[in-house]
């Protein structure tokens, strides 16, 4: 496995690097947190101050970015280099991946243009696999994952802090090393409520 820590990537709109912690940045990350509408989904409460992003990004990004390896980028357009959102995989075994925009640059194809140049260099790192969930009531979602060529394993019901409310995630895998059969069972084996929907 090769070892790096967020190597900045270029695709066609795009520029994908780590996020800093300077003024413009947190800036960008406030108008990203505090978006309501881009926070829906998402188990925090969108930010109300800075303070709020400062400790986002400190155990999200920075805390990260001081392990050996790590893949944790803020997504910006080439046009002016300034975050309109986020992407990246966990470094716990889930290997989650997740990402996500401002509602402004929502549904231009940005979020599958990003993960799709993160997971090649996930899988050129030499991971094994990466895994992603979102809720059922956001099947835009869903759709990325689709068009990085995740499949769907399985749905489960979690109860979700500290936003207290219940929620069905469908999870999604992608195996790079030829073991299609891999399923990460950790999500079916947590919570009890958990069974395979017939998804069209």
């Amino acid at each position: 496995m090769i070892y790096e820590n967020t190597p900045r990537l270029e695709t066609e709109r795009l520029i994908l690097r780590k996020l800093e912690e300077t003024p413009d940045d947190l800036n960008a990350m406030f108008a990203i947190l505090s978006d309501r509408e881009a926070n829906t989904f998402l188990p925090w409460y969108p930010a109300e101050n800075l303070d709020d992003v400062r400790r986002h990004v400190r155990e999200r990004y920075f805390d990260q970015y001081a392990a050996p390896a790590g893949y944790r980028y803020v997504i910006c357009l080439k046009s002016d280099n300034i975050p309109v959102g986020y992407v990246g995989m966990s470094n716990d075994d889930s290997r989650d991946f997740g990402y996500g925009l401002r509602s402004g640059f929502q549904h231009r194809g940005i979020a599958t243009e990003a993960a799709r140049a993160v997971t090649e260099r996930i899988r050129a790192a030499g991971y094994s696999y990466i895994t992603a969930t979102h809720d059922v009531n956001n099947p835009r979602s869903g759709e990325v994952m689709k068009k990085l060529g995740m499949k769907y394993c399985y749905s489960y019901v979690e109860h979700w802090m500290p936003k207290n409310i219940t929620i069905t995630f469908r999870l999604y895998q992608l195996n790079f090393d030829g073991c299609p059969d891999r399923v990460y069972k950790a999500y079916r084996e947590r919570y009890p409520e958990h069974f395979i929907e017939t998804l069209a």
